[in-house]
């Protein structure tokens, strides 16, 4: 094709001509990229990279990533047919992504279409992986993943909730990626009340950072990023009330934390049960809390006023009928959200062992099955891009 029309594209204006391929999906440029030197200099330029990744995101909702929990393939990151079986709903789509190692955790969500994968007990086992170009880069183990281990061998792991990894990037001209692990000291026998360790891949090593939040973080909650700050939920002691949940957002560029307000949580008493999380929908912050029969999701305005809206109230006696298993009683009921698919459904992985997927309709308030997998998997939203590092 490109043979029959070559004359044609020839005569275009190369500005016209990179109009028309950020505008094409990557699978598509990484085959265009062998074309000529000059088409391949465009595509691999951070410049056009970064306006296909904005005018992907702005033709299209999020697509999803299903990840096996579990081993993967022996030589990395592939795509492979499984019962993870792919699917299209409205412009977003599905697809399976193995990685090799066991026991896997994934970063919540996905910075510029790259996702971080890692594991608390395996060595060079954390990548971050773009799953659209096959490109992956490991990093090393932090110093709490040691004393994780070291607590391990001695089996001294408490019923403490184990740290999140959180990933994302500088809000500065040639930001950089950083994973970052924050936690709670005290389970650590740290003197502080929090430990902040962040991973430089220029000198390939982590790094604490002094001063650390200092106000304890709710360690079940995956932190999740947003706009070059990653957000974490914490809790102050009051006087009317033993303690209040509150955002605390970590600017990743100067390495600050700043309480930013508080989250309008109606059963602030417990928060280290599982029943609060946090959740990136249409590029806004939100939290989602669950109270039999309900479970609640409020979406952040982060100008001014600081001031949250809840987005919808999902009643959980219309989706218990689509979760089977005899062990899913109320307690263990919950759904976690994943991104907004087209425009006005939402999709919620489900919290019973196999995470099953359904959707939510904004609109009509009722639900429908997505896909129920045999293996455990987990669920994440992304954007296709060409970004490395």
């Amino acid at each position: 094709m490109l043979k029959r029309h070559g004359s044609s594209v020839e005569l275009l204006p190369h500005d016209v001509v990179e109009l028309i391929l950020e505008r094409l999906p990557v699978d598509s440029l990484l085959r265009f990229n062998s074309v000529s030197k000059k088409w391949k200099s465009t595509i691999e330029s951070p410049r056009f990279q970064q306006r296909q990744f904005t005018r992907r995101r702005q033709l299209r909702a999020p697509d999803v990533l299903c990840v096996p929990l579990g081993y993967g393939s022996e030589d990395g990151l592939v795509d492979e047919d499984t019962d993870a079986i792919r699917f299209l709903f409205g412009s977003s789509k599905a697809s399976t992504v193995w990685f090799h190692v066991s026991g896997m955790f994934f970063c919540y969500g996905s910075c510029d279409g790259l996702l971080c994968l890692y594991s608390l007990y395996e060595k060079c086992a954390s990548v971050v992986v773009n799953p659209a170009t096959r490109w992956c880069r490991s990093f090393l183990m932090s110093n709490v993943q040691h004393l994780i281990v070291e607590k391990l061998n001695r089996s001294e792991l408490a019923a403490y909730p184990l740290p999140r990894l959180g990933f994302g990037k500088e809000k500065v001209k040639g930001g950089k990626y950083k994973p970052v692990y924050l936690y709670n000291s005290f389970e650590f026998k740290r003197d502080n009340v929090t430990t902040c360790e962040v991973f430089d891949f220029s000198t390939n090593t982590w790094r604490y950072v002094v001063p650390s939040s200092p106000y304890r973080i709710l360690g079940h909650c995956e932190p999740v990023y947003l706009d070059g700050s990653l957000y974490y939920l914490t809790k102050e002691e009051t006087e009317v009330l033993p303690f209040e949940v509150k955002l605390l957002s970590m600017v990743i560029h100067t390495k600050t934390f700043h309480v930013v307000c508080k989250v309008p949580v109606a059963h602030p008493h417990s928060p280290d049960s599982f029943n609060i999380n946090m959740c990136i929908l249409d590029d806004r912050l939100c939290v989602s809390e669950r109270s039999w029969p309900t479970q609640d999701i409020w979406s952040f305005d982060g100008g001014a006023n600081k001031t949250w809206t809840k987005m919808c109230s999902i009643d959980f006696t219309q989706s218990a009928s689509l979760f089977k298993e005899s062990s899913f009683a109320r307690s263990s009921i919950g759904l976690s959200p994943i991104a907004i698919l087209d425009k006005n459904k939402l999709l919620l992985r489900g919290n019973d062992y196999l995470r099953t997927l359904v959707v939510y309709d904004l609109h009509t308030k009722s639900f429908d099955l997505l896909f129920k997998p045999t293996k455990p998997i987990g669920s994440v939203y992304y954007f296709e891009s060409l970004f490395s590092f």
